[in-house]
């Protein structure tokens, strides 16, 4: 992995104390940011946690020479270094006179995404979901790069705020051979968005820190005009973005409609849910944990939807070590329940024939034995709370489900279960054992589940 920071460019513009304490630090490729406010010790934030970097308080000097070599801050009290991607960033008083400076290291870090190489490979439009500084711009930036000189695709970035390609009128060579559009107001990078699609045929349009309905509406209009999108915005997980109703049409808007009594009993909830308006702009999101574990959602469309009905879903994460191997994990979504996935799990399918309430006996009934010994069920007709208690009770043992192809036994209702002859031709066809119970009672299905289980 190589690192390109022009770190000395950035401690020129920095009164010589300060030049002089991080020039000789054995910890600079460490560096966040540095913070000067007037009256205090200057501060220096490394990965490993801040430092004080004098005695010397800051004085209206400090600022002022500062200030003066570099660039006019804009309307968001941003500026940079020519030909840089570092930033500074002031902070005012009533006057309107600056009293504080942030400034934040700018790196282009080469071979950050090959963790998830192969994704970009798909062709599919990218969501990167993380909280301010985890390092999704320094992400985007290397798609950029990937995307236009290994792939040779015209890509081109929307820079609202000059963090991907530097406060420059040339851009950083750390966007490769990617174009790079800037915006002369925050307010206006829909508008910016939209022209880039009818000026200048890109394949790849890559847009930092979506923020807006209006820009949330100008990415799903790109979309359907069939080009790849690549994209960050604020958010810890796929699940901040459904509650919050000015991003969540970037994963296809939330509505509520009312449902039937039959779907209402089968699902166990209320009439009235949410569900999903339309196809998510984006079919991969990647919630970026640290620089070396992310989260992958390789459909968008069916962790929104799964999220919504409180169900199961799988969590991919991707880990990346120092000696470059990745490993990659598979976790529960939901903190209540169990996640399941029969490719990952690599169980035998087992065949029960007990004297329980057995409606379709499987066509063969030689006892198979797991690997481990975990029951993978598909619930019918019961509520999440008995789920929620079933699940409390038996731990890693019992694993539940929603796809029935992936179930080894379903358990349900006898009275809505004898009704329902499509699910018992599929479970037929599948040689899956259904067994059904006289009510909801948590105490009938314990003990069919410890009888299994034992």
């Amino acid at each position: 992995m190589n690192i390109d920071d022009d770190l000395e460019k950035l401690l020129n513009n920095l009164p010589f104390f300060i030049y002089q304490h991080l020039y000789n630090s054995s910890n600079k490729e460490k560096l966040i940011e540095i913070v000067l406010d007037l009256g205090r010790r200057p501060e220096a934030r490394f990965t490993t946690g801040p430092e004080y970097l004098s005695q010397k308080v800051i004085s209206w000097q400090d600022i002022d020479y500062i200030t003066k070599r570099i660039s006019k801050f804009s309307g968001e009290n941003r500026a940079g270094i020519e030909r840089t991607l570092h930033r500074i960033s002031c902070i005012r008083n009533r006057q309107f006179l600056i009293n504080g400076l942030t400034c934040r290291v700018g790196r282009a870090i080469f071979g950050t995404i090959s963790i998830i190489r192969d994704l970009l490979e798909s062709g599919k439009s990218i969501l990167i979901l993380g909280k301010p500084g985890v390092g999704k711009t320094t992400i985007i930036r290397e798609i950029a790069r990937v995307l236009s000189d290994e792939m040779e695709k015209r890509v081109i970035i929307i820079d609202t705020s000059n963090e991907i390609a530097g406060d420059s009128d040339v851009p950083h060579s750390g966007i490769g051979r990617a174009r790079r559009m800037q915006v002369p107001k925050t307010e206006l990078q829909y508008k910016i968005m939209l022209e880039a699609i009818e000026n200048h045929m890109p394949q790849v349009i890559v847009i930092d820190e979506i923020g807006t309905e209006l820009e949330a509406l100008a990415t799903r209009t790109i979309a359907e005009k069939g080009v790849q999108l690549v994209g960050t915005t604020h958010g810890n997980c796929l699940e901040n973005l459904i509650k919050n109703p000015s991003l969540s049409d970037l994963i296809g808007g939330i509505q509520y409609v009312t449902i039937s009594d039959e779907e209402a009993k089968r699902r166990g909830t209320q009439k009235s849910i949410l569900e999903r308006k339309s196809y998510p702009a984006f079919q991969l999101a990647i919630e970026v944990n640290n620089s070396y574990s992310w989260t992958i959602h390789e459909n968008v469309e069916n962790s929104v939807d799964l999220i919504l009905r409180k169900d199961f879903n799988i969590s991919q994460v991707r880990n990346k070590k120092k000696n470059e191997k990745l490993l990659i994990n598979y976790k529960k979504l939901q903190k209540d329940f169990l996640i399941k996935n029969s490719r990952f799990l690599n169980k035998e399918m087992i065949s029960i024939h007990r004297n329980w309430f057995e409606m379709d006996k499987p066509k063969t009934l030689g006892s198979l034995t797991l690997k481990n010994p975990t029951l993978i069920i598909y619930p019918y007709s019961l509520s999440k709370n008995l789920i929620r208690e079933i699940l409390t009770k038996f731990g890693n043992k019992i694993i539940i489900t929603t796809q029935i192809k992936q179930a080894n036994l379903i358990i349900g209702l006898k009275k809505h279960l004898r009704q329902n002859f499509r699910l018992k031709n599929l479970a037929n066809k599948r040689n899956i054992p259904i067994y059904t119970i006289n009510q909801r009672s948590i105490y009938q299905i314990m003990r069919l589940l410890q009888f299994f289980i034992s």
